[in-house]
């Protein structure tokens, strides 16, 4: 009997992270079913601040590099991200360039100023029943973009607790 119980917890813990190869690399499929892509954790543990650099969101800014614009504002931009984790996924990042949320300063003002067009974006893209707001900070954190940024994702039942 007690054999059979530790065969049964076995099953149920192998049954909650299965690895799987996928066209983009090691995948990870979850208890929940949804697979996810390694490549993000291992792009942000090879990511660095880079100060002035220009990262591919201030290439947005300055339109040197296409997006899929949502929102506009002298504060933000809204935009598509262009490897989404759900079937709606939106990135509102500040115009001024703060690397981390964790380096954000008293006078940057603006932080708070980018979740305001999360609401209607998100009720134009159809999110009414529900939606997350995610920000990621540093290595751990999983932060590839050196630019602060929110991701907003919905359209489908998210699940808890994330990652």
């Amino acid at each position: 009997m007690a054999a059979a119980l530790a065969v049964a917890a076995g099953l149920r813990v192998a049954r909650r992270v299965v690895a799987v190869a996928g066209p983009r690399g090691a995948q990870v499929r979850s208890a929940a079913g949804s697979v996810t892509d390694g490549s993000e954790v291992t792009k942000a543990q090879q990511a660095a601040p880079r100060g002035a650099a220009p990262t591919i969101f201030s290439r947005i800014l300055d339109r040197s590099l296409p997006a899929d614009i949502l929102y506009e504002d002298q504060q933000c931009l809204v935009f598509r991200d262009v490897a989404p984790q759900a079937p709606v996924h939106f990135l509102v990042i500040p115009k001024k360039p703060i690397p981390r949320i964790s380096q954000a300063e008293e006078e940057d003002q603006q932080v708070g100023r980018v979740l305001l067009p999360v609401k209607e974006t998100a009720k134009a893209e159809g999110l009414g029943d529900g939606y997350r707001l995610v920000i990621n900070d540093g290595k751990m954190g999983a932060q590839s973009v050196y630019h602060l940024h929110i991701h907003v994702l919905g359209g489908r039942q998210l699940q808890w607790p994330p990652g």
